[in-house]
Parts: C-alpha cells; sequence; structure tokens
C-alpha cells in the first residue's frame, strides 16, 4: 500500500482522543431533553421539559420569542431546569398570552447553549367552516358527507344519523379522518338525517344537519363510470399516514385501480384500501412522494374516467456531521463543519453563546453556512458555537465548544528530529524526549509525512504514542524522497510544528534528467529539462557549466524538485559551452547529462553533439568537447578524400582506355600532358562533373596519379 492511500484507524481514534477538550465527557455542555411542541389548555398548568449535562453550576433560564421569560409565582423554574406554568392564560391584564416560541437556555464556565425552539398553542375548537350538505340517492348508489373545521389540537370527527352515533362496524360505512363519510350500496334503512361531531381538549362542536334520501329502486340504466371525489394534495412528515380518497359511481358498478403517474410501484408495504377505493400509505417515507393516479374502470372495458393527487413528504433536519470541540491557540484558526439533510432541504443558521454569528473580520461561512471558520483567534472567540438547521418540517440542533489556549499552556515544538532510510519501503524518525514535566503533559505526537514535490493538501498524519520517541514509517515508496515534521498534542491542543526534515527511502539515484538548451541572447542561455514523472522521486537537481576548452566548471546551481528551468547569463559571447545537469535525492546523484551549446552566433538554439551524452562526471577529466571536435573534422576529412580518390580514378581509367585505342596525349617540352588543339586525343566527358578539392586531398590525388605512394594508397 502506498502511503498516498493510508488512513490508519489508530489515528482516527488518537484524534478524536486529543480533540476532546480536557476532562470533555464530564464538561460537555448538551441537552438530555429538549422542549417540545404542545398544546396547552386555557386555565390549567402546563410544564415543558428542559434537562442538561455538564460541569456544574449550570444556570438554565427561558425565552419566549427570543425575549428572557420573567418569573413569578405563577411562572417560574424548577430545579431540574422545567419551565412550570401554574395557569395558562390566552391574555393577560398588562402582557401578552402565554402562547408563543419558547426555549430554555443552558449556562455554565464554558459557554451558553440554547435549545430548538418549541411552539406552545392555546386549544382551540372553532366553528365548522363546511357543514355536510343533503343528497338523494338512488337505492344501491353512493352517498358522501363532508364537514371542516380547524382544531388546536386537530379534532377527532364522528358522526351522527338522527342524532345517534353512527355505527362504524357496518362495511358499508367509511370514515376518513379528514372530515368524510362514505356510504355505498345506499339502502333505504340508511336514509336519515346526519351530521357531523367535532371533538378536542378545548370543546365539542356540532355541524349542520344534511338529509339523506333514498329514492327507487336499483336502477338498471347504464352509466359512465364517475368520480364523486378524488384524491387531493397532501404534504406531510414522515411516519404520519397518508389518506388519498377515491370514490366513484356508475352502473355497472365501477372497479378503483390506484397508480403511480411515474410509473413506479406503490408497493405492498403499509398499504390499505378503505372502503371501496381509498388508498392508505402508513408511515409514509420519502420514497412516497409523488403524483397518485385513481381511476374508475368499467368492468370488462377499457372505459374508464382518472383522477390525480400529489402526495407531498418531508423530512426533519437530520445530522450527517456534526462540530467537534476543539481547543486552538491564540492567534491560530479553528473550523466546524455542520452537515445537514431534510425535505427541504435544511437552511443553518450558526449562534455563539445563544447569539446568531453574522460574517466578520474573522469569522468566515463558505459552502451553504455548513463551514465556520475562525482565524486570528483570541480570548473573545472562546464559546459555545451552535449549528441551528431549519426547514418546513421541524428544526434541529449541534453544539462545539472552542477553548482557546494560550502558548504557554501548551507543549513545546519537539526537538532533535531527524531521519533517515531505513529500506526500500521504510524510514526512521527520532527526536529528543523531552523534560519529565513537559512529558506528562503530553498526550501522544502525529507525524506530518508528504512526498517532495506534493502539495500540501496530499499530506498524511500518523499518531504516535506518548511514551514514545523513535518510530518506523512503513508502506513507503522505493527511492523516494519525503518531507517530515512532527507536533506534540496536550488536552488544550498541539504545540508549535518541529522542524522539517527531508529523508529518502533506499532504491537507488534518480533517473538521469532529459534536458534541453536554448539561447537567449549572445551571453545568455536557457536550461530546460523534464521533471521525474512521480513526485519525491528526486529531491532537486544540480547544474554546472564551463567554457570548452576550459576543465573547470562552474557552479553547481541547486534547484528544487519542482522547478524545471534556469537562465545561465554573464556568458561570455561567441564561446562554446558545455552544460551538465543532475537529478539527486537522499542516496546520491545520478548519472549527468551534458550538452554543448554555442554563442557564435545570436539566435542559435542548441548545439549539441547530437543529444544528451550520458556520462560518469569527474572533476578535471580530459576535455570532451577538443575530443568530439577533433574527431568532427577529421571525419570530414576523410569523407573528402574518399570523393576525390573516387573522382581521380574513374577519370584516369577513362584516358586508359583511349590510349589502347590508339589515342595519344600531346605532352609539351616539360613533360607535361598539354590539351590537342582540335582535343581528339583525350574526348571530353561533358557529364563528367568539375571538383574543386581541398588542398590536402589535391596531394592525395596527385601522388596517386604520378605513382607515388601517399596517404590513404596503402
Amino acid at each position: 500500500m502506498e502511503v498516498g492511500m493510508k488512513k490508519p484507524r489508530l489515528f482516527l481514534v488518537f484524534l478524536t482522543a486529543f480533540s476532546c477538550l480536557s476532562g470533555c465527557l464530564s464538561s460537555e455542555l448538551s441537552f438530555l431533553v429538549e422542549p417540545s411542541d404542545v398544546i396547552a389548555v386555557r386555565d390549567r398548568p402546563l410544564m415543558l421539559d428542559c434537562r442538561v449535562q455538564g460541569e456544574e453550576p449550570i444556570m438554565v433560564t427561558w425565552r419566549k420569542n427570543g425575549v428572557p421569560l420573567p418569573t413569578s409565582p405563577r411562572v417560574r423554574v424548577l430545579a431540574n431546569g422545567t419551565l412550570f406554568i401554574q395557569s395558562f392564560q390566552k391574555r393577560r391584564e398588562g402582557s401578552d398570552a402565554d402562547m408563543g416560541e419558547y426555549d430554555c437556555a443552558a449556562q455554565n464556565r464554558y459557554g451558553l447553549l440554547v435549545s430548538r425552539k418549541a411552539k406552545v398553542l392555546l386549544a382551540s375548537l372553532p366553528k365548522f367552516h363546511t357543514h355536510p350538505v343533503s343528497m338523494a340517492v338512488d337505492e344501491g348508489g353512493v352517498a358522501r358527507f363532508q364537514c371542516q373545521i380547524n382544531g388546536v389540537p386537530e379534532a377527532i370527527i364522528t358522526w351522527e344519523r338522527d342524532r345517534v352515533p353512527l355505527n362504524t362496524t357496518e362495511i358499508r360505512y367509511t370514515l376518513l379522518p379528514m372530515g368524510i363519510l362514505q356510504v355505498t350500496g345506499v339502502r333505504q334503512a340508511d336514509a336519515g338525517v346526519f351530521r357531523c361531531v367535532a371533538a378536542n381538549p378545548a370543546n365539542t362542536r356540532y355541524s349542520h344537519e344534511a338529509m339523506l334520501n333514498v329514492t327507487g329502486g336499483a336502477s338498471r340504466i347504464y352509466k359512465e363510470p364517475f368520480i364523486l371525489s378524488g384524491p387531493q394534495n397532501l404534504t406531510l412528515t414522515v411516519h404520519q399516514t397518508a389518506i388519498l380518497e377515491c370514490i366513484a359511481t356508475g352502473n355497472p358498478k365501477p372497479i378503483v385501480s390506484w397508480s403511480r403517474l411515474d410509473g413506479r410501484s406503490i408497493g405492498v408495504e403499509g398499504i390499505q384500501v378503505l372502503g371501496t377505493g381509498n388508498l392508505m400509505i402508513s408511515d409514509v417515507s420519502l420514497q412516497h412522494s409523488g403524483v397518485y393516479v385513481c381511476a374508475a374502470n368499467r368492468p370488462g372495458t377499457r372505459m374508464r374516467r382518472t383522477a390525480l393527487g400529489r402526495l407531498v413528504v418531508q423530512a426533519p433536519p437530520e445530522f450527517l456531521q456534526w462540530p467537534q470541540s476543539v481547543s486552538k491557540p491564540a492567534g491560530g484558526s479553528a473550523v466546524f463543519t455542520c452537515v445537514a439533510q431534510g425535505v427541504p432541504e435544511p437552511h443553518l443558521i450558526w449562534l455563539k453563546n445563544g447569539k446568531v454569528l453574522m460574517p466578520g473580520h474573522n469569522v468566515k461561512l463558505t459552502n451553504n453556512n455548513s463551514t465556520l471558520a475562525l482565524t486570528r483567534i483570541s480570548a473573545e472567540d472562546e464559546a459555545i458555537y451552535q449549528c441551528i438547521a431549519e426547514n418546513s418540517a421541524g428544526t434541529n440542533q449541534a453544539s462545539a465548544r472552542l477553548a482557546v489556549a494560550q502558548a504557554k499552556d501548551l507543549p513545546a515544538a519537539p526537538q532533535g528530529l531527524t531521519a533517515s532510510g531505513l529500506s526500500a519501503n521504510a524510514l526512521q524518525i527520532t527526536w529528543n524526549q523531552p523534560p519529565s514535566n513537559v512529558t506528562d503533559s503530553i498526550i501522544g505526537y502525529v507525524l506530518h509525512i508528504r512526498k517532495i514535490g506534493e502539495p500540501d493538501s496530499l499530506e498524511l498524519q500518523e499518531a504516535i504514542s506518548k511514551g514514545t520517541f523513535q518510530h518506523d514509517v512503513t508502506n513507503l515508496e522505493p527511492a523516494t524522497t519525503y518531507s517530515l515534521y512532527l507536533k506534540a498534542y496536550s488536552p488544550l491542543g498541539a504545540s508549535q510544528q518541529s522542524r522539517t526534515v527531508v529523508a529518502t527511502t533506499l532504491g537507488g539515484v534518480p533517473t538521469p534528467p532529459t534536458f534541453f538548451t536554448k539561447v537567449v541572447n549572445s551571453s545568455a542561455v536557457q536550461v530546460l529539462w523534464e521533471l521525474p514523472s512521480k513526485a519525491g522521486k528526486a529531491e532537486g537537481f544540480r547544474l554546472s557549466y564551463r567554457k570548452v576548452p576550459h576543465a573547470d566548471f562552474q557552479g553547481p546551481v541547486q534547484l528544487p524538485c519542482q522547478i524545471n528551468a534556469h537562465t545561465i547569463s554573464n556568458m561570455e559571447p561567441g564561446a562554446v559551452y558545455e552544460v551538465k545537469l543532475v537529478a539527486y535525492n537522499g542516496n546520491g546523484e545520478s548519472d549527468c547529462s551534458k550538452r554543448l551549446v554555442s554563442l557564435a552566433e545570436e539566435g542559435l538554439s542548441d548545439q549539441s553533439t547530437g543529444g544528451n551524452s550520458l556520462c560518469q562526471c569527474r572533476d578535471g577529466e580530459a576535455s570532451l568537447g577538443s575530443i568530439v571536435i577533433g574527431i568532427h573534422i577529421g571525419t570530414a576529412c576523410i569523407i573528402f578524400c574518399v570523393l576525390f580518390l573516387m573522382f581521380g580514378y574513374r577519370r584516369s581509367l577513362f584516358c586508359s582506355k583511349g590510349t589502347q585505342d590508339s589515342w595519344s596525349v600531346p605532352r609539351d617540352n616539360t613533360g607535361h600532358m598539354r590539351n590537342p588543339k582540335d582535343g581528339a586525343n583525350c574526348p571530353r566527358v561533358e557529364s563528367t562533373p568539375q571538383v574543386v578539392c581541398p588542398a590536402e586531398c589535391q596531394v592525395i590525388i596527385e601522388q596517386q596519379s604520378s605513382g607515388l605512394p601517399g596517404i590513404g594508397t596503402g
């Protein structure tokens, strides 16, 4: 496993241990019971619970609508934090009613914590705003009555016929909780006067009366399917019960069926049919949200009528990630993260000791308020910070404490940190053991390690126990250089980091770098090279150069591993330079790469000797440039000589043939050949090129034509 993939479980446990404040299990202020929504009855007692735990002493106070609630003989806070109102009032002289939003606040020496808001409503039952309506129905048909009333709490509705409670065991009678009575297969005995009765703790009310008349016998006339009442749009919270109404008439009696508009299955778990077609979904979840289709089908045909209703299921906020209490040194920074989910998406706000926290000079809120960052921490920032998540389905809160530690309260940075290669996959680090009085306050160390050349975001951390002053870091890459530093932790936080050290695992030196040169001007050359494909494979580079044919190199210029270009300036115009580049790590230097570059003409690019030359570079070595130049000159001369030998041999052979054909070549008095005036003795070959040879090659040709031994004739 590579170090970049490690997530030691020990480290997570260790972080949890020391990120908690000293004695955090007993001192963290938190709620055991928070107040919940309640409906009060006028002139009766009311109690709102609020139980907290944390370091004593703890003071509990209450607020109503965000304002401190004054205590009196009628309103007081009990010893356990419960709010007791002796006689709940709708209105009081000189003040508002007792209805409103209540929350409790708990405070100890570390800060203040605010509970969720609880809505306190007064039980009430106003008059009906919808009354049942009289109707006449054929025998065998369907009757439907409805009444509506807004009660607090929601009223329980029952029905009476002729002022006698309706027999709900009759299968033809269906009572829906939203104040609907359905009667199917109506009979003459069903005729009568109907009314609904609504009751809650505040009152009991009766609706207007409605007459049901049953006419004639069972109809034999064909009637198309017709939906008397289809499903209504509903918005519920998870775990509630949804009832979607669908009642239809027709002759013959239609068959009622349900489906989802999106084609998904309704399922069977928690699904029940009430009466002849009403759909009840118990314990609704988010997956039940959707558009439901009620269809009334004529038996044996495709004739049908449909009605649609949308069910929206909401979920109150739940935390996926809670803010964690931390201790940070003065002048440092702290980050709290709070991630919540719900439907609709919750809105997040932050409180500091119960007051809304707004972005400021050292307060920053990001990621839709899910991240709170505090910079340049001072003693004034020490507080309890709360994340409040709210949506239309409810609220939730989570809290964390920031303790600001002064430098004198934190352990000193570890001293004497060293690191060395232990094997191809391991490094060994050691550091000095601190004095005993310091050791007692340390709960552990954390080693920070990353490959040279990698960003800080890829840094890995490894926990080390407090009694250890030597540690082996394993699962590393061979021949790779790492940077390491160490921090000591106490219950109050972390020390400053130790000095950063660099070490390389065993396994060899880096590969030679490939590089190129570019003439910038008559006195400057830019050197560019390729970086290793993997971070940490080279700790850095060393660049040196010399003027040919001088033996001594200038430099080296030492460059870090992330640099891949360097410009050499103040060079001598018109000179030839040799440039040498090596990569190095803790195991040594790579073989060097060399290139020759000429400054003879400004703008000339790389004047190399045909690519990178790999060699074992030593100081004081023979002039490689001189040898290479000499080889080039010698090779060029030999090529020219061979060419002239070939042309000379060809001309001699042609003239020799002409002599055999009785052609003569006149000579002058000096014995040298001369050209005949008519050119008949040695025909002129127009296709033979005239070649101008260097003087050295002319000597060779003349020696060969005269029969004298010469260079290359052997």
